[in-house]
């Protein structure tokens, strides 16, 4: 028989090694020390800890061990028993246990951290203990005395490593057991490659109502998140005006390749509420947060606004600008010059120059224009509507208009994709879309929605490949731009860069209303890939994010064909035609967008097979 190399973790985590021994079943085996007999078996590993257990204790020492001790003998031993499970060991902030049953282990450690998590709910925030779990079913060593050691310890204790706070990371085989045995949510996190083990290991993230992402780290460059500015003009009428100006002051600093600046959509999403700057820096993972007010008064403007550096609290700038509407674009510049100024004076004012060229030279049209882009944030078919005739009345009075034009190419795409168009509009989204290409060099908005027509309507994937990438390599902070290269890329038939690139545009805008668009994309790259379990994963988590986006309808069912769940497939294909009624599969045949031909075919067929209507 042949010789391997054993080990067990220690209590820091490391791997001990000792050997050789002997392959085969419940051999004895001689270890340093002496003779001791090790049987082996199959076993649920549960390994867990407590994050941040040095800071905690730094903190409060005496406390923190107070609470620790109280939850093990309180929460954690009695939720073990009460699940047929046994404690190992302990191992100073956290514990091994051995269940014989995966769903046991599971389910005991979904009540953990759901038990702490109501006991720490009002505990300061820096202060709260939280645990992560890892789970592995796989194949143990056990000592007479009780302890265990090999592979199937360790892959647990590498899992546990990489859960956020708050949540249950499993193994691929501890996944497989348990299939339509819990009612809970699992997100895929792909074949992993863990410290001290040698293969690929799949695993998968549970939501147990208690999980905590942990803050993004902060960017090595500067990094700032623009608040929505209050509307100072006393006519809730004008908000779409504070919040165009701001959208463009925002654009403004993306193009800064020097800082990384949260998208607006994510900004947005603290509109209207009293906040405090440090949380909203902690959620975004950003330093500094802009933040202030705009009054419009007949044809006269003042922007105030004030810069705040979230970690030391400090007030780094604040300033007012006074102008007249006809001035609206220079004093959108000095507010975004004097923001870089103030965050990093060693950056070369010609870095912002680029953001400078006038949309139009017609306020009227650009007034238009920006009464278009909440309608077009809202994603329902009414502001679509609303779009095209704003868009149209914009560019009837400036022809010229290109960023008009390319939005009005954009909505007619988009509608085709969700059913709300009208019969001419993939005709015109493309012609328009064209125009925009040949005019639009240097505008990185405008390029990447041309991008996206062309790919999609216009299936030309080389010259959408080449407008999205300028529209990144002009603005390298949109998290728009990466989205929409997500979906140029998997157009084109580049489902691997589609993936990164959503993941991307998700972390420069953590908490987007519209997120379920990236999601989405996503769940197509996997659809694409055949990778089906994490297709349906990230479809379902989509249709949560934004049940009216047609696209993550079409992942889900096509995940489910390809898994051979029928029955789910059909049902799903039920919810995507009550949502959609006017959607068939010729009108899919006409507008299928991808390079991939046979996934074009598989696509359309799990379509049928699920019963979408011809």
């Amino acid at each position: 028989m042949d010789a391997m190399h054993m080990g067990r973790l220690d209590v820091g985590g490391n791997l001990e090694v000792w050997g050789p021994q002997v392959r085969g079943g419940s051999q004895a085996s001689a270890w340093p020390g002496g003779a001791v007999t090790a049987q082996r078996r199959l076993a649920a590993i549960l390994a867990c800890d407590v994050v941040g257990y040095s800071r905690l204790t730094e903190r409060d020492e005496g406390g923190t061990l107070e609470r620790l001790k109280t939850y093990r003998k309180g929460v954690v031993e009695p939720l073990v028993a009460e699940h047929q499970g046994r404690i190992v060991k302990l191992t100073g902030d956290g514990m091994l246990c051995e269940f014989a049953s995966v769903v046991n282990a599971v389910t005991s450690a979904i009540a953990i951290q759901q038990a702490v998590a109501e006991r720490e709910a009002d505990t300061p925030e820096q202060e709260r203990i939280r645990y992560r779990i890892g789970i592995n079913l796989g194949d143990v060593v056990c000592e007479e005395d009780g302890d265990l050691y090999g592979d199937g310890v360790n892959i647990a204790a590498r899992l546990e490593g990489i859960a956020d706070p708050g949540a249950v990371v499993v193994s691929g085989t501890a996944y497989d057991h348990l299939q339509g045995k819990l009612d809970c949510s699992f997100t895929p996190l792909g074949e992993l490659r863990l410290k001290n083990i040698g293969r690929l290991v799949r695993a998968y993230s549970i939501e147990t109502g208690a999980s905590v992402a942990a803050p993004p780290p902060l960017p090595e460059k500067p990094s700032i998140a623009v608040l929505p500015f209050t509307n100072m003009s006393g006519d809730h009428e004008q908000e779409y005006f504070a919040d165009g100006l701001v959208e463009d002051i925002i654009t403004a600093l993306s193009r800064v390749k020097s800082f990384f600046v949260i998208a607006r959509n994510s900004s947005f999403t603290y509109k209207g509420r009293a906040v405090d700057v440090r949380q909203v820096a902690r959620e975004l993972g950003v330093r500094y947060v802009l933040e202030g007010s705009i009054r419009k008064a007949g044809s006269r403007v003042r922007i105030v606004g004030q810069l705040v550096d979230a970690v030391s609290g400090h007030h780094v700038w604040g300033d007012r600008f006074d102008g007249d509407v006809s001035d609206i674009f220079d004093l959108q510049d000095k507010v975004a010059e004097s923001v870089v100024g103030a965050v990093e004076p060693s950056i070369r004012l010609e870095e912002i120059k680029q953001a400078r060229t006038k949309p139009t030279s017609y306020i009227s049209a650009y007034d238009l224009y920006l009464r278009a882009l909440p309608r077009f944030y809202s994603m329902t078919r009414e502001g679509f509507a609303d779009v095209r005739w704003l868009t149209n009345e914009a560019l009837s009075i400036d022809t010229g208009f290109i960023l008009a034009k390319a939005l009005g190419a954009y909505i007619r795409s988009l509608s085709v994709s969700q059913c709300w168009h009208e019969p001419d509009d993939i005709r015109v989204a493309v012609r328009m879309a064209r125009e925009v290409l040949a005019e639009a060099r240097d505008d990185p908005t405008s390029l990447r929605f041309a991008a996206q027509v062309i790919a999609y309507s216009a299936k030309d994937y080389e010259t959408a490949l080449d407008a999205i990438e300028r529209s990144l390599l002009l603005n390298p902070n949109s998290a728009q731009g990466y989205t929409g290269s997500g979906w140029v890329n998997a157009h084109s038939g580049r489902a691997l860069v589609a993936i990164e690139h959503f993941h991307r545009a998700m972390r420069l805008s953590p908490v987007d209303p519209e997120k379920g668009i990236a999601l989405s994309g996503i769940g197509m790259s996997y659809l694409m890939l055949e990778r089906y379990e994490e297709a349906l994963a990230w479809g379902e988590r989509a249709l949560r994010e934004m049940p009216n986006y047609g696209s993550s309808h079409r992942v889900v069912i096509g995940a489910l064909v390809g898994l051979d769940r029928l029955d789910e497939a059909r049902s799903a294909a039920g919810q995507l035609m009550e949502a959609f009624p006017t959607y068939t599969l010729s009108l899919q045949r006409q507008i299928n967008p991808w390079r991939d031909k046979a996934f074009g075919e598989r696509y359309l067929e799990a379509l049928g097979i699920a019963g979408v209507p011809e």
